[in-house]
C-alpha cells in the first residue's frame, strides 16, 4: 500500500476561479451545498470509502473520517434532500472525469498528473 504525504482538491476549469475557502469546499464534499457562484450544479466525485487517498482526504481535507462523511451523505440521499456524489474506481478515472465534466471537483494525490483541471487553492 502506497504512503500518501497529499492530497489536493482538483475542479474542472469550468469552475469559477473566485475565492472558495476550505470550509466552502467542506460544505461541497458534505453535499450541503450544491451550485457554484455561477448557479451551475456542482459534480463531486470521490474513491470509494476504503480507497486510501480517500481516507487520506477526508482526515487531511475534511478533518473527518470517511464513515462520519458516508453518513452524511446517506442521509442526504435517505430523507430525499440531496444525492451521494459520483464513485469513481481509481485516480486515473477520477482525472478523466474531473477533466471532462464541468462543474465537476474532487481529488488526485499530490504530484499527479493534472490536465484540463485546476488545483484547489484556498483564498
Amino acid at each position: 500500500m502506497p504512503v500518501i504525504h497529499a492530497v489536493d482538491i482538483v475542479v474542472n476549469q469550468s469552475v469559477p476561479s473566485s475565492g472558495y475557502s476550505i470550509s466552502t469546499m467542506r460544505a461541497i464534499f458534505a453535499k450541503q451545498l450544491s451550485f457554484w457562484s455561477n448557479e451551475e450544479r456542482i459534480k463531486v466525485f470521490v474513491l470509494a470509502d476504503d480507497h486510501p487517498l480517500h481516507r487520506q482526504f477526508t482526515k487531511q481535507n475534511l478533518n473527518m473520517f470517511p464513515h462520519q462523511l458516508r453518513r452524511v451523505w446517506d442521509r442526504k440521499v435517505f430523507s430525499g434532500t440531496g444525492h451521494a456524489p459520483y464513485v469513481v474506481k481509481n485516480e486515473e478515472e477520477m482525472l478523466e472525469k474531473v477533466s471532462n465534466t464541468p462543474n465537476a471537483v474532487g481529488y488526485l494525490s499530490n504530484g499527479f498528473g493534472y490536465k484540463k483541471i485546476r488545483i484547489f487553492d484556498e483564498q
